[in-house]
Order: C-alpha cells, then sequence, then structure tokens
C-alpha cells in the first residue's frame, strides 16, 4: 500500500474587536446574546443608495495581525466586491479584498509534539466584512443581521502543513498571537474566529498537488485536528482503491466524527472579483507600519524566550505558561510578589492546572480564579522556608483555590506549620515503630521497602505536618539501633 502525507493549508477567519463595523458606524455586539436585528443600518442592510465607509481601528489590527506574522505590509491595499447569494449576505455581494491584501508574505513558527519545530508561510492576510447568522428551525431559517459587516481578517497559510498534529499548533499559534494582541478574544464556541482547513493528500515523497476539499466554519481546534486526521484517512483510502478526489466544500459532523459534501467547491472565477468602486485605495504609509510595529505586545516566541532566560525556565515549561496570555499574566504576577520563578511555574503547570480542570475551566480562566498570584506567592514561600511541607501545600492549595484567602494565616489559624523538633518527632518515631513490631523484624530481616510504610504512618501520626527529611532520617537511625 501507498503511504500517504496530507498537504494542508489553512484559512482562518477572524472577527476583530473593533467597536464598530467595517463599513458603518454600528456597534460591534455579542451575536449570541444581543437581540436580532438591532444593531444594523441601510449600510449593513445593503439598501440602494448607500456608501459605505473604511474603519480605520480595523485596518490598523489588521496590520499588527500582519507584522506580528511576519508578513511584508504593501503600500498599495485595496477593496474588491466578491459576488455570491446566500441569505446572510444582504447585498448579495462581499466587501472583501483580492488581488491587492493588506499583508503578504509572512510566516509562523510552530512546536512540534516531537520537540521540533516547524516554518509554516502566510500567504496573505486580507480584511473583509462578516456574513450574518442564520438559524434553523425546522423548516424554517431566520436570519440575524446584528454580525452583517462585522470587520473580518482572512489569514491564508501555504500548504506547508502535513500532519493534524502541525495543523493544532498551528491554530494554537494563531489564536494565542490573536489574543496577545488584543484584536480578538478566540472564543471560537461564539464564531468569532473560525477555521477552514485546505486538505489534500499525496504519496510521501511526491511533491505534487492534488485535488483538495475544504472544510468550513470549524468553531474549535479539536475539529480542526479531528477533521484534518480524517480527511486525510479519507482521501488516502479514496486513492488507494482507485478512485478520485472531487474538490468540495465539507461540512465536520461532531456527532459522528466524519466530513460530509455541503456543495461542490466553486472558483475564483464563480465570484466575479473587481475593485470595490465606493472605497478608496489604501495606501498604506511607511511611517504609519512604523508606528503599528511599535505598539505590538511582546508575543508569544519573545516572551517564551525571555521566561527561559530570566527566570531559568525549560522549554517546554516556558511554552506552556505563554501559550494564554492571561496564564503568563498570572505567572509573572506571582513572581512579582515574592515567588520562586521554578517553583511557581510548577505549582501552576500542575496543581493549579489540575484543579482548573476538574471545575472545567479554560486556561485562559485563570485570571478570575480566587487562588490569587500573591497567595500562590506566599504559598511557595511558606515551602521553601520549611513553614509546611508538600503535602500540606498541596491541601492548601485545594482549599485557597475553592475560598481564596491568605496562605500564612490559614496556616496559623489552622495550625498547619511544619513540625521540625527532633525530640517530638523522635517519640513519634519511637511510638510508630512499638506499635508495628511485626514490621520492624521484617524491615531488620531484609524488607527495606517497608521504611515507606513506617513513614507514612509517623506522617499520619504527625497529621502529615512533621518533616519528611528529618522523619526519615529518625527512622533509619531508630531501626538500625533495633538490630542490636
Amino acid at each position: 500500500m501507498t503511504t500517504y502525507e496530507g498537504v494542508i493549508g489553512l484559512e482562518v477567519h477572524a472577527e476583530l474587536e473593533t467597536e464598530s463595523k467595517m463599513f458603518c458606524s454600528c456597534a460591534v455586539v455579542d451575536s449570541t446574546s444581543a437581540t436580532p436585528n438591532t444593531h444594523v443600518c441601510p449600510v449593513c442592510l445593503g439598501m440602494p443608495g448607500v456608501l459605505p465607509v473604511i474603519n480605520r481601528q480595523a485596518i490598523e489590527f489588521g496590520l499588527m495581525v500582519g507584522l506580528a506574522l511576519n508578513c511584508e505590509i504593501p503600500e498599495f491595499s485595496q477593496f474588491a466586491r466578491k459576488s455570491y447569494f446566500y441569505p446572510d449576505l444582504p447585498k448579495g455581494y462581499q466587501i472583501s479584498q483580492y488581488e491587492f491584501p493588506l499583508a503578504i508574505n509572512g510566516w509562523l513558527e510552530i512546536d512540534l509534539p516531537d520537540g521540533s519545530t516547524k516554518r509554516v508561510h502566510i500567504r496573505r492576510a486580507h480584511l473583509e466584512e462578516d456574513a450574518g447568522k442564520l438559524t434553523h428551525e425546522g423548516d424554517h431559517s431566520l436570519v440575524d443581521l446584528n454580525r452583517a459587516g462585522v470587520p473580518l481578517l482572512e489569514i491564508v497559510s501555504e500548504a506547508d502543513i502535513h500532519t493534524a498534529d502541525e495543523a493544532e499548533a498551528y491554530a494554537r499559534k494563531l489564536r494565542a498571537i490573536l489574543r496577545y494582541l488584543g484584536v480578538n478574544s478566540g472564543d471560537m464556541s461564539k464564531g468569532v474566529l473560525r477555521m477552514e482547513p485546505n486538505i489534500s493528500v499525496r504519496p510521501v515523497g511526491s511533491d505534487e498537488l492534488r485535488t483538495r476539499t475544504e472544510i468550513k466554519n470549524l468553531n474549535s481546534i479539536r475539529s480542526v485536528t479531528r477533521g484534518s486526521a480524517y480527511e486525510i484517512e479519507r482521501q488516502s483510502a479514496v486513492y488507494e482503491s482507485g478512485g478520485t478526489v472531487q474538490q468540495a466544500t465539507m461540512g465536520w459532523d461532531e456527532a459522528r466524527q466524519l466530513t460530509v459534501v455541503q456543495r461542490y467547491k466553486e472558483t475564483a472565477e464563480d465570484y466575479r472579483y473587481f475593485p470595490e468602486p465606493d472605497l478608496p485605495v489604501l495606501n498604506v504609509s511607511r511611517e504609519w507600519v512604523e508606528e503599528m510595529r511599535a505598539n505590538l505586545p511582546e508575543l508569544p516566541d519573545a516572551k517564551r524566550d525571555r521566561f527561559i532566560s530570566e527566570y531559568g525556565l525549560s522549554r517546554y515549561d516556558a511554552s506552556v505558561l505563554v501559550a494564554e496570555r492571561a496564564v503568563a499574566e498570572y505567572y509573572e504576577a506571582a513572581l512579582n510578589a515574592g515567588g520562586d520563578p521554578k517553583q511557581v511555574a510548577n505549582y501552576i503547570t500542575g496543581d493549579v492546572f489540575r484543579q482548573m480542570n476538574t471545575e472545567g475551566r479554560d486556561r485562559d480562566d485563570i485570571g478570575v480564579i480566587k487562588l490569587t498570584p500573591t497567595a500562590l506567592a506566599a504559598l511557595v514561600t511558606l515551602v521553601q522556608n520549611g513553614t509546611i511541607n508538600h503535602n500540606i501545600a498541596k491541601k492548601l492549595l485545594e482549599a485557597l483555590y475553592a475560598e481564596g484567602g491568605d496562605p500564612v494565616q490559614l496556616v496559623e489559624r489552622q495550625g498547619l506549620a511544619q513540625v521540625s523538633d527532633t525530640d517530638v518527632l523522635s517519640q513519634a518515631v519511637a511510638a510508630v515503630l512499638d506499635e508495628h513490631p511485626d514490621e520492624v523484624t521484617r524491615y531488620l530481616g531484609g524488607e527495606e521497602k517497608l521504611i515507606k510504610f513506617l513513614m507514612g504512618m509517623v506522617m499520619r501520626a504527625m497529621r502529615g505536618k512533621a518533616d519528611a527529611q528529618i522523619v526519615q532520617g529518625l527512622l533509619v537511625e531508630q531501626l538500625d539501633a533495633r538490630r542490636t
């Protein structure tokens, strides 16, 4: 059998978080909660005789994304009409960009599961207006045009992606960059970020480009990953059986975990692009570009590299911490409160994430949990100075996550401070050895693993507050004394 690889290019549609729409002054609102058709005007309703006006903030957001993706910013950019007819497209055409997009020839570096990196090239990023929203109820479709005209940035990668894992890594990295820039919330469940992989397959080692399909409007990165994997497998099976793949627009059936044909794919000629006659061309000055470049925040890769160099973190830990801007900000807030960089990183990526997973929270919710960065820093300090041990710290973290508060006060109030008094611990060890003569005899007879059992009994007797290192030393000392 022939071994096939995927050839994937990803189209990403990101609604820009401007206050008003792309070509009119209507407010941009949450289309999942606002009353339908209440934020519309003659322009976004496509009434005859109205004229669009370009939203400068949308242009600047697009420039920021282009620069963050290492794109070239041409001095000349132009809008075009893209004609197609659909119930949620009031004008019967969409104002988009075609021949002269806002940004071109960029790239994005992704981290792969095996620890290597890969550069995925960006063909273009262009501005357009979003369509409305259809809600299907029985035999009827309801049209909400609140979303019609919302600024939309379409980011198109080259077909450099070859596996579902690479598609996932690219999607996560791009989403993180958009969130760092503050131009898109990344909330795919609300449709403000939609992804569409274009997929074909070819024999491994070949450089040919075969017929592709496009999976439309995926609203989660998990769907991007699973849909890409399924389509690679499906197309490979088609070729292996002697068949041919038809160019088509596919949908992803989440319930059945498979792709289904929606329609057979249009070509660019079908859209009858021509320059938008009601809008001027954009002349993007080099001064404007440099102004936007100066306004860029520290992006994920730069922040990762700084965490490695300044805080001594591993590349893996730093990458996990910067994947969400909210997590990176929480981490640095804990360091500013006096927390040790490596220990704070360990608690966040371990116990804090575990608590959030149990609660069903996304990692970008870390800024609103009850365990504050200051409290986490104080908890880490209590462990480091020997006031509490790691077991007590884990229990304290659970309590602070659930209820909030000050760990120092909690330790004092509940009497949780670690016991390091050698006389007290020596008495506890002696009592445990007296209570378990059989285990002592077996240990002295060569079953040295029983020291773990005896250690556990001492810690239980001390309600988990004993200094484990001191206890272990006392156990060995007293057990050896009983050999004679």
